[in-house]
């Protein structure tokens, strides 16, 4: 994957090339600093770096990564928080390109971050997480380097101001399902467990119906109350048939010498529920013959109709090359539902199209679904930059896109 967000030791994540906010000066403090020197082996490392000399704020250089499961170290000076008036975006910004720059010069294909300068040295959280994203997005925009930003604690990742409080007031007026997990389990669990006791209900009164030989359907009561469970809005379960209305045809029963009446099969008929007409071809073929448009095809028209290219599709939604096409040239491969919404949001997709899409393979956003509300905030509110919404999705522990 392109980029991701993980929340991790740093020291901890497998990756060709990881990155150290590093003092000017061949010493180590504390926080990640210290931690990667521990790792690493000490003694090691900090000969290495020595060998490097001063680096200067928005420089970087490399080391071996010695114990640590990369092959490089990249250390890198990220700025001290002043006011924002001495240099500290601009140097920020530095730090992350040419680590990159550096990662794909030494033939690297991964390469972990953590949030550079966001501990002790003071730069505002969600500001440095701003500058991190659309930084390594800008650079993602021409290579294929898979990046990984490492965050180790909840506490080191924020948003900008406002934003989280919007989404939790979204959620809170979207999300309806609390009730019904605590009950069932999910809100499909409400559903079959709605459905299996009506079922019960609907056999019970069959097996009587059969006994007292009466035919199906005759004299049925409408179902428990509890059952319909209308005014929640989540499922609607039909009651059977009453019987006819006065004044309508009654309905018939079987003669009295035990034989099938003119209008009416036995209860225990033998005809098949299917039965080919010759020369005809039956509803359910049909309906197979007037399928809508496969994804593959909806997703490549959306996509001609935008004027898009494939790189420009694949990276916008943080996609591999090769799973895009193996989309494109496959067109019965239904990817998983996170790499449709992907799809959606680097579309651009308003939230009628993106149900399409989704449709299109079978799926559908639910309201039952943390995730699936968050995208839903998105959409609403214009976001499509996929690291934003990926960044939302990490800060509410949701699985992010791609």
């Amino acid at each position: 994957m392109p980029f991701r967000i993980v929340r991790n030791d740093i020291t901890r994540v497998s990756a060709d090339a990881i990155v150290n906010t590093a003092n000017p000066e061949a010493t180590y403090g504390a926080g990640t600093d210290s931690a990667i020197y521990r790792a690493a082996g000490e003694s090691r490392l900090l000969a290495a770096r020595k060998r490097i000399g001063t680096i200067e704020p928005g420089e970087a250089a490399v080391t071996s990564a010695f114990r640590l499961p990369a092959k490089f170290v990249i250390h890198t000076v990220g700025p001290a928080w002043i006011d924002g008036t001495h240099g500290e975006y601009e140097i920020l910004r530095s730090c992350y390109r040419k680590s990159l720059e550096l990662a794909e010069e030494l033939g690297c294909k991964s390469v972990a971050f953590p949030l550079i300068s966001a501990g002790s040295y003071g730069f505002p959280k969600d500001q440095a997480l701003e500058i991190a994203l659309s930084s390594i997005r800008g650079f993602l925009d021409f290579s294929e380097l898979d990046v990984i930003l490492v965050v180790f604690g909840s506490d080191s990742f924020q948003l900008a101001s406002g934003l989280t409080e919007r989404i939790e007031e979204y959620i809170d007026d979207h999300y309806v399902d609390e009730r019904k997990e605590i009950e069932y389990g999910s809100a499909e669990g409400a559903l079959d467990e709605a459905n299996r006791r009506r079922n019960f209900w609907v056999r019970e009164h069959q097996l009587k119906n059969r006994k007292e030989n009466r035919p199906a359907g005759h004299g049925a009561p409408m179902p428990p109350e509890e059952l319909k469970r209308e005014e929640e809005g989540s499922y609607i379960l039909q009651s059977p048939r009453r019987p006819s209305a006065a004044g309508s045809a009654p309905a018939s029963r079987p003669p009295a010498d035990g034989s099938p009446s003119a209008d009416r099969p036995p209860l225990e008929s033998s005809t098949p529920a299917y039965r080919p007409v010759s020369g005809k071809k039956s509803g359910l073929d049909r309906v197979l013959d007037n399928l809508g448009e496969s994804f593959q095809k909806r997703l490549l028209r959306m996509i001609d109709e935008r004027g898009m290219s494939d790189p420009e599709v694949y990276k916008r939604a943080n996609l591999d090359r090769k799973l895009f096409s193996k989309i494109r040239c496959h067109e019965d491969y239904i990817p998983k539902k996170k790499t449709i919404i992907a799809l959606a949001i680097a579309l651009r997709l308003n939230m009628d199209d993106t149900k399409d899409l989704l449709a299109s393979a079978g799926l559908l956003l639910a309201n039952n679904n943390k995730a699936d509300v968050i995208v839903a905030f998105c959409i609403e509110n214009g976001i499509y930059d996929i690291f934003e919404v990926n960044a939302l999705l990490f800060r509410f522990d949701q699985p992010i896109l791609g």
